[in-house]
């Protein structure tokens, strides 16, 4: 499977709005499958790790941007927040170089292609994250669920070592594409 990373991204970014924008009002204070989440803390950390992409791409250190991106990024219109940092994020990854460009995260310095992966990651599974959390159908594009698969599977152990995802999931016997995926990211749909 080719995977153009960029393009990917871009497509989960459109995923996710889609979840953000079905969120009702009332269900703002809902809790998600991310325990210490409720669903404004949720979409709060996907629009400042969507900001840290044009800060981290543009060649930002962690220590320059520092606490800027701290706190509510939601303000009174959630969706609209997310709308701008998905816009910056999709932008950044789809510049010319992005990809090969070494990126200072807090994981080390890696290439473009290896963050943009991990946010890939991030925006399509808490994308699902929120929609579980409202009640939202929860089916994912097919052709992002074998990609985020194929991006996943090399990194499973290192994944399931990092303790991010809770690592005592699995998918039953015979589960469709999208529940081994979820199962893999500590998720129990």
């Amino acid at each position: 499977m080719s995977i153009d990373l960029p393009e990917l991204h871009a497509k989960a970014l459109d995923s996710t709005r889609a979840f953000v924008a079905g969120v009702e009002a009332d269900q703002w204070g809902v809790t998600t499958p991310c325990s210490e989440w409720n669903a404004p803390a949720l979409l709060n950390h996907i629009v400042s790790g969507n900001l840290w992409v044009g800060e981290l791409t543009a060649g930002k250190s962690i220590e320059e941007v520092g606490d800027r991106l701290d706190g509510d990024l939601l303000g009174d219109d959630p969706l609209a927040a997310y709308d701008a940092s998905a816009k910056i994020a999709a932008d950044a990854f789809r510049a010319p170089g992005a990809m090969e460009a070494m990126v200072g995260v807090s994981y080390g310095p890696v290439p473009g292609e290896i963050y943009a992966g991990h946010r890939f990651i991030d925006v399509l599974i808490h994308g699902w994250d929120l929609a579980e959390a409202t009640g939202q159908p929860r089916a994912l594009d097919p052709e992002l669920v074998e990609a985020c698969i194929a991006i996943v599977e090399p990194q499973a152990d290192m994944l399931a070592g990092s303790g991010m995802f809770d690592a005592d999931v699995t998918a039953p016997a015979g589960a469709d594409r999208q529940t081994r995926l979820l199962a893999m990211l500590g998720r129990r749909p």
